[in-house]
């Protein structure tokens, strides 16, 4: 399939610059017509009944097995939530947490799960350490500064696969097995990884990763996953508790939890968004494979940077071409990055501001083109846009 035919699949492409696919990605048109008619299928069935019922569990088992081909992993260690949130909160708050245990978080992690490991750290009394990996984004060691932060009570490492607001992809295998030595485990929020980077979660050895399908996937907003590895199973207790996650007798009796990671879904959920995501995932595969859509995610960031790096005011965060699909950058002349921001917007064209650090973040995915690129680094050119 054609880049151009592949787009005119997105609805939201047809009259702007986007560029925000690290926020929320475009859902497809067939994405939209499957939730239409997964939706209208529950209600001429009849939204409660045995019908219907069966279908509900069809489209859970469909959908973590897609999943799980996209992770390679086995589909009974793929929890269905509703975004990486839940699924970080998820394995946060399942550990038996005693006083004095210390959780090691990096320094790019976004604000939500911070304020989860604070609420941990206050209710439980744990030691929380900051990890500096935001300064090895051009030189240094992520693993080796990790490795340097892990304390004999240290139980769980809290990093992302790609950092949101630099872009940097941090290697997470050799990240897992320093901390495997000593008995840490580790969680990841994945939420700029997945759809982006080819992944062998079995090989990384990681513990807990935690997905959403709204972004690089441009599935629905409202459904993602996380992924427990079977050796971590046994020690995360469900926390957030429902009948999607229990065994019960015939007289509904509570025996136990499910065998897999489904122990952590709970309840009632927009059934038709599984049909969704599966829809989007296909299509992502009708354009190529993961290793060829990343690499034209590779290409066009480093298009994007290379670009940006020719225009006198502006500095691009790293300073060799980027990893992944996340491009951050600032401006040098004082101007503001909220403001520029608003002003390329009015013209059609999506980036974001990033508080920490401060800087504007533009996404580029394996169907973004070089014109859309040359629009946005033509808008913000010296001497063309118009910030007085």
């Amino acid at each position: 399939m054609t880049k151009d035919n592949h787009r005119q699949q997105f609805p939201a492409l047809a009259n702007k610059a986007y560029f925000n696919y690290g926020g929320q990605g475009p859902l497809p048109e067939p994405a939209l017509d499957a939730i239409y008619q997964a939706y209208k299928r529950v209600q001429l069935g009849g939204p409660f009944s045995a019908e219907v019922g069966a279908w509900v569990v069809q489209e859970a088992m469909l959908t973590r097995r897609a999943i799980a081909s996209e992770l390679t992993v086995p589909p009974e260690t793929i929890a269905l939530t509703e975004d990486v949130t839940v699924g970080c909160n998820i394995a946060l708050w399942g550990i038996d947490w005693k006083a004095g245990d210390h959780l090691l978080i990096s320094d790019c992690e976004h604000p939500g799960i911070v304020a989860s490991v604070m609420e941990l750290q206050r209710r439980f009394n744990i030691e929380v350490s900051i990890c500096p990996l935001a300064a090895t984004l051009n030189e240094g060691d992520p693993v080796a500064v990790i490795a340097d932060s892990l304390r004999p009570n240290t139980r769980l490492l809290v990093i992302s696969h790609i950092l949101w607001n630099t872009g940097q992809v941090l290697p997470l295998a050799e990240i897992v097995k320093v901390c495997h030595q000593t008995g840490v485990k580790v969680l990841v929020d994945a939420a700029q990884s997945v759809g982006v980077l080819p992944l062998n979660l079995i090989e990384s050895g990681v513990d807990f990763y935690a997905f959403t399908g709204h972004k690089w996937w441009c599935g629905p907003e409202g459904l993602g996953g996380l992924y427990v590895s079977a050796e971590a199973l046994a020690d995360l207790h469900p926390v957030f508790i429902g009948w999607r996650g229990i065994v019960t007798d015939a007289n509904a009796k509570v025996l136990g939890w499910k065998s897999g990671s489904q122990r952590y879904e709970i309840a009632t959920s927009a059934y038709p968004l599984y049909a969704g995501l599966r829809s989007a995932i296909a299509l992502q595969h009708e354009w190529g494979t993961i290793e060829e859509r990343y690499a034209e995610i590779c290409r066009l960031s480093k298009y994007l940077w290379e670009r940006l790096s020719e225009l006198p005011d502006v500095e691009c965060l790293r300073k060799s071409a980027p990893e992944a699909g996340l491009v951050s950058f600032r401006l040098t002349n004082g101007r503001p990055h909220k403001k520029l921001v608003d002003l390329l917007e009015k013209q059609g064209i999506m980036v974001r501001t990033i508080l920490n650090p401060d800087c504007v973040r533009a996404c580029v995915h394996y169907f973004t083109n070089e014109a859309e690129i040359d629009k946005l680094v033509e808008a913000i050119a010296i001497g063309k846009f118009p910030f007085e």
